[in-house]
């Protein structure tokens, strides 16, 4: 875990209109300031929750040391300074559960304090929200192309250092089942995997031409017959022939990163039954997103692994969250700027379903009121507590419970929420005010 501040990840403009209320009185006055997105990416039917437990964690560490307060010094009166040296987040916070699904409009995240309380922590909350849950609504639709196939994340070389960990992390909430990030498998716990790539079959290249089998054999010999051998270095026939008479039929698998992958695996497959490894997997990778995995769906592929199209989101890069101020000591507030209008007040949401199990609705009331009529569908309640008096509340999902909660609500879609073409929210939001 990291034990570093985490209150400089954040924009000046926060601490500023946390001067100017500190300045007027205002900064005590009690507000309600809520998470959410006014609609999904272009084409997408629904979205998923992550990055809430990099959040509260990062909130444990919203501190004001030494060291930040020598940056915030060179902008801040000396009031606020002080009051910056002694935050702690004293307030409330309530939220939609890591690995939960959400449409436009879902509160996703509550956040009840003073204005100070809360307004110091608006950039920190939506770059981690932002990030995480735009990665793991992308994975989920991967994993769902992938109709129960094995899935690697294998992004680390297609993003920022620092984001590639949470990048991991996203899409193991996601579904998918390793990944190549060695950060995200010590500070996540998420299973990691990899064997070689197409240096090691060069390395083993002289004078006298190329050496594929010495390649192969030295990573069998080192790894076992277990591993999955790079067969498309140079001639991919050749190089499943190879691999099969340096490993034998006991092979784990073998990886194909380019051409077209569909053609290849056909011929791989009937190549590798005739070898006798009739239970030599096929992994296959090279610029896949849930197009490509779905196109891929009727051939003989085991394994996907995934990069640039999963921590880019796919080409929705961000969730497109926002964090608004909703409540001032009680009284609803709204921003009514044209296309970016919010709506007023504390709200709670709930889910209502068929007996069977599929989600038909979500309905956001205020928080204040009664729960809505449910006209007799099954309905659950979707905002849990996540904060007391500043306090991160124990017994919270794990990252493996968040898993299972992404999985059990992807069945609850109906069977059109599902589809990859563009279309509306798979569900309707109604706003009872």
């Amino acid at each position: 875990m990291e034990t570093s501040s985490t209150a400089l990840l954040t924009d000046q403009y926060e601490l500023t209109m946390l001067a100017a209320a500190l300045a007027d009185g205002s900064a005590e006055r009690q507000c309600t300031f809520e998470v959410f997105a006014r609609r999904l990416p272009n084409g997408r039917r629904y979205g998923v929750v992550a990055g809430t437990g990099r959040v509260l964690e990062a909130l444990e560490r919203f501190r004001f040391g030494p060291e930040e307060l020598a940056v915030v010094s060179r902008f801040l009166d000396t009031r606020t300074v002080e009051w910056l040296r002694d935050y702690r987040f004293t307030g409330e916070i309530d939220g939609y559960a890591e690995g939960e699904l959400y449409f436009p409009g879902s509160p996703i995240l509550t956040v009840r304090g003073s204005f100070g309380d809360g307004v110091v922590l608006e950039t920190l909350i939506l770059s981690i929200l932002n990030h995480d849950s735009a990665i793991a609504s992308a994975a989920a639709r991967m994993v769902s192309a992938a109709a129960g196939r094995r899935m690697i994340e294998m992004g680390s070389r297609r993003t920022h250092e620092l984001a590639a960990p949470s990048s991991s992390r996203a899409a193991y909430l996601a579904g998918f089942d390793t990944t190549s990030n060695l950060e995200a498998a010590r500070r996540f716990g998420v299973p990691s995997a990899g064997t070689s790539a197409h240096a090691f079959t060069l390395l083993h290249s002289g004078a006298d031409g190329t050496h594929e089998k010495a390649a192969f054999r030295s990573q069998v010999e080192s790894q076992g017959v277990g591993t999955t051998l790079l067969v498309d270095t140079f001639d991919i026939t050749q190089g499943v022939a190879n691999a099969i008479e340096v490993a034998g039929p006991e092979l784990g698998a073998v990886r194909l990163d380019s051409g077209d992958l569909g053609v290849l695996a056909k011929q791989v497959r009937d190549q590798l039954d005739s070898l006798g490894a009739t239970g030599t997997r096929i992994v296959v990778s090279g610029d896949l997103d849930e197009y490509a995995i779905a196109a891929l769906r009727g051939d003989p592929v085991d394994v996907y692994g995934v990069g640039t199209s999963l921590v880019t989101g796919s080409g929705a890069p961000t969730a497109g969250m926002v964090y608004k101020l909703v409540e001032v000591d009680g009284v609803p507030v709204a921003k009514r700027s044209s296309h970016k209008e919010s709506r007023g007040g504390t709200k709670k949401a709930i889910r209502l379903s068929r007996h069977t199990g599929t989600i038909v609705e979500e309905i956001v009331y205020p928080a204040a009121g009664s729960m809505p009529d449910t006209n007799g569908y099954e309905v659950r309640e979707l905002q849990v507590p996540l904060v007391r008096e500043g306090k991160v509340l124990d017994g919270l999902p794990t990252l493996e419970q968040s898993r299972e909660l992404v999985k059990q609500g992807l069945v609850s879609l109906p069977w059109e929420g599902l589809k990859l073409s563009a279309g509306e929210p798979a569900i309707p939001t109604t706003f009872i005010r």
